[in-house]
Order: structure tokens, then sequence, then C-alpha cells
């Protein structure tokens, strides 16, 4: 009774529909709420692994501060808690149209200005804020609709925020980005949002709103969603003007895989560019200079059984079927779409001399490191062609564990060959490698490729077309049971770049640059930001 009193000198009028059918819309609102926000929370922590990379520390980043805004917005929706009704339409109104659009302005601000991370940390706060705000609101109406202790409605409100969050979170990469993508599914999310914040308000507590407060709530909620779905409708033709910004006007391929965005650009076998996610992985005007040296050192002795892990482009591939003693191939690659497009676009396929028509060479779609562990065959040579240990999906591909068992699958006098990335810029990173395989009991042999023929920045790894270039590539070979030769194998074929005096001084480079006592990367303590 002293409650109702409270609540009619606050103006606020009884709700328009029964008490429980009033809780369960308010709890169903809160699902949907919690479900929504969960969203775009991984929307932006994906999209800029996607975008920047290491996706440790953009999570950290994107939880961080939006647990921190998620406070701020609890603290200031306290002032609004007289209005709850009229204030929880507008920010979810709100909270719409800026976790919709998130991904839209953070792919514009990485297409044509280059830098993405102050967007990144402004949505975090603003959809933090707008978050936070949401709880004290919905306690003041599920209050008003339904009498209960307090605690009582803490506990509905948090049962219903995180099964939302649940449902969220699992109907992100399972049904949002397969199907729609990240764009598209946070538009459809934000529409989604709003209709649900909207429908309680102006259904549930119509009777709290004045005319005025109505119909503002209604034109905002139909602005918001008019806004959605015209941007959702021009999505496709923003994707092309994005792609034409990043990669320049020769996009020919663009295939999102499941695993990652691939795009070839140029049209010929000279003019060819390799992207990943984004990142450059080959370019036809210098590939042959990566891969001749990651490949020929390692085929000096037995090669009869040879494993190529990553290499899904094919062109390790190419260059160890080059010796005719070869007798099987396999390559081990996560993403089949890659495998696929190296297979059937005729450009890679030509720059990679059809490797994947070659009856030697068998395909296994799997995890490197889970498929080492269930392998049993060994191998003479193992090639490690894997995307750079700084991208945190792959560090485990870079740790001691790994490099034990690429050690349990080499065959008495086999070789393994790494690349551990740019050892001039990135020397800790490159040393540390080193140093994770001298755990699993390898014995190395460090070598540096140096000279660039294009401005592309670090080759095979997760730099991009606008990063300055490097001084190089950095290789490791190793063997178990001694320090291997560098030198070529006395049948290897004619080479475009790679000499045996030059591997030599390949060698010797590396050495004159070596750090010392750094330790290993394992996988419970990786090491491999340390030159961010």
């Amino acid at each position: 009774m002293i409650d109702q009193q409270i609540s009619l000198r606050r103006g606020a009028a009884c709700p328009s529909v029964r008490p429980r059918t009033g809780r369960c819309l308010v709890l169903a609102a809160v699902f949907v709420c919690a479900a929504c926000g969960l969203v775009y929370e991984l929307e932006l922590v994906a999209l800029a692994s996607y975008l920047i990379g290491d996706s440790v520390t953009q999570a950290s980043v994107v939880l961080s501060v939006m647990v921190f805004a998620m406070g701020v917005g609890s603290l200031l929706a306290k002032r609004l808690c007289s209005r709850a009704a009229v204030a929880f339409g507008v920010i979810e109104a709100a909270l719409a149209l800026v976790g919709g659009s998130s991904a839209v302005v953070l792919y514009a601000t990485f297409a044509w200005i280059g830098e993405s991370r102050y967007a990144l940390v402004g949505f975090s706060l603003m959809i933090g804020v707008l978050i936070g705000a949401e709880i004290p609101l919905l306690m003041t109406l599920i209050q008003r609709v339904d009498r209960q202790d307090a605690g009582g409605v803490v506990a509905d409100l948090f049962a219903a925020d995180y099964v939302g969050a649940l449902v969220g979170g699992l109907a992100f990469p399972f049904l949002l980005l397969p199907v729609l993508g990240q764009l598209t599914g946070a538009l459809c999310t934000g529409a989604v949002n709003a209709a649900a914040g909207g429908a309680l308000v102006l259904w549930v507590f119509r009777q709290d709103l004045r005319p005025r407060s109505r119909w503002l709530l209604i034109l905002v909620n139909v602005a918001v969603i008019a806004v959605l779905a015209v941007v959702t409708a021009l999505v496709g033709d923003f994707e092309r003007a994005a792609r034409r910004a990043v990669y320049g006007d020769g996009v020919r391929v663009a295939v999102q895989t499941g695993l990652q965005e691939v795009v070839l650009t140029g049209t010929g076998r000279g003019s060819l560019d390799l992207y990943l996610d984004g990142r450059l992985r080959v370019s036809a005007r210098d590939e042959y200079r990566y891969h001749e040296a990651l490949v020929h050192p390692a085929m000096d002795g037995p090669r009869a059984r040879v494993l190529i892990l990553g290499g899904g482009d094919g062109l390790a591939a190419r260059e160890v079927l080059r010796y005719p003693d070869v007798r099987g191939v396999t390559i081990v690659e996560l993403d089949p779409g890659l495998t696929r497009l190296a297979r059937t676009d005729r450009a890679l396929s030509a720059l990679n001399g059809h490797a994947y028509r070659d009856p030697r060479l068998t395909v296994v779609d799997a995890d490197a490191f889970n498929w080492l562990r269930a392998a049993h065959a060994r191998y003479d040579v193992v090639i490690s062609d894997l995307p750079d240990p700084g991208i945190s999906a792959s560090t485990k591909l870079y740790s001691a564990e790994f490099y034990g068992l690429v050690t349990e699958a080499l065959a008495p006098g086999g070789r393994v060959v790494v690349h551990g990335g740019p050892s001039s810029s990135r020397p800790r990173t490159y040393w540390t490698v080193e140093a994770s395989m001298r755990e699993s009991g390898l014995r190395t042999r460090p070598y540096r490729i140096t000279g660039r023929v294009t401005d592309f920045a670090a080759g095979p790894d997760r730099a991009t077309h606008r990063e300055p270039s490097d001084h190089g590539w950095g290789f490791l070979l190793a063997r178990p049971d001694r320090v291997p030769t560098l030198r070529l194998a006395a049948a290897a074929p004619r080479l475009r770049s790679l000499t045996g005096s030059s591997l030599v001084r390949a060698g010797r480079d590396a050495e004159k640059a070596r750090l010392r006592g750094l330790p290993p990367s394992t996988l419970v303590h990786p090491r491999y930001w340390e030159d961010r």
C-alpha cells in the first residue's frame, strides 16, 4: 500500500495489463535485450580481432571498457527512475542504433581511415553505458507491475538476463555470423532490440506516457528501425566500396569461408595478391623468395614423406613437388575454403603450379595441433607454413608443446622448418619461437632472408599492405638429433633467388642478431605479445 502511494506521487499510472502478464512481458524484454547486448559485445570482439589482430588484447579492451561503462550507466540511471518507462524506451532505441551500426562504423574507419582502435573504445563505452542503465530501470518497471520483495525482483531479472545472454552468445557464432555475416547480423540485432524495447513501453506502460512522450517514442523507434533497414539494404554496396578502399580496385574474389575472409586481387599470375582476414599473405611478385627459403633448406636429406602444416595456398607444396623422389606430401589446412580456392581459381592454381592435381598430394582439413596429437605416421620433413605467432588463435601452434608433437612426427634423420615471423622488426617474437623449439628438444639453425621486391610488409603473416616494409623473413631449421647444416640438397632444382652461398650468409646474419635468455612460449604462458 505504501509502495502504491509512493508510485502515484511520482506520477506513475497503473500498468495496462495484469500483474502476472506484465511481469512475464518485462522478463521477456530483459531476455531479448540481454541477448542483443551480448551480440553487440561479441561483434565488437570478433570484428576488432579481424581488423586489428591479437584477439586476447581486443577482447580484454572491449570487456574491461564495457564493464566499467556498465557501472557508469547504472549510476546515471538513478536519475531516470522517476520516469522509468520513457527513459527505458529512449535508451533501448539509442542502444539499438549504436549497437546495430557499430560493425559498419568500425569497418568504415578501418577501410577509409586505416585505424579503428578509437572507434572500438568509443563504441564499447557507449554500448556499456546504455546496457548498464537497463537493469535499474527494468527493476523499477517490474516492481510497478508485480509487487514483490527486492530479492525476488533481482533473482528474476538476473535469471532472464543470463538466459538471454546464453541465447545471444550461442546465436552469434552459430546463426548470425554464418548466415547473415558481421555487418548484417549486427544491424538485424539492432532492429530486434528496438522493436522489443519499444513494444514493452508502448504496450505495457502506455498509461505512464504522456501523449507527447508516446508519439516521441513511436517516431524514435520507427526512425531507428528505418535507418537500420536502409543500411541493411545498402550493406552489399558498402562492403564492396570498403573492400576497394582496403584492397584497391583489383578485387577479383572475396569469399567468407566460415573461418576467415579470403580475398584475391589481381588478374594474372604476376599481379596476384592473397589476403586472409585483411592481412596480406602472398604477393605473386616475390612469394618465390619466401617459399624457396622455407622449403629447400629442409629438403637436404631423406624426403620421401613430407608434411606441410598450413600452406593451403599450395605454394609450399609446389616447391616440395619439384623433387621427383618425394613420394607423398600431406597438407594439414584448417580452412577447406582456402584449399578449394587454390584448386579452382585460375590465377592461384597457376601460381601454385597446379600442385593439387599431383597424385602425390593429400589434403587433410583439420587443426594442425589436434591432428598431430592423433597422427601415427612419421615424416622425413615437416614444413610449418602457419599464420604469424602474434595472432592469438595461432599462438598454440608456436608453443613448446606443439613442437613436441612435431618432434614425435619426425622419422629418424627428419627435419622441421618454421617461419618465425620478421626477425628484424619483431626480434623477440622470432627468438621466442626459437626458444620454444629448443625447449621441445629440437636443435635449431636460424636464418634470415633479406631483400624485398615489393613494399608490402611481412609477407605471409599478419601485416597489411598499409604497413611499412620490414627487412625480410626469419626461418628456423631444426632436427632432434643434431644441429642441422644450412645447405641446399645436391638434387635441388634450379631456384630463382636462393643459392648455397646466400643461404650460408642468411645463417650468419641471423646469428649476429641473436637475442639470448628468452623464455619459451607454452600453452599456459604464451609470450608472443612483447614486440607490440
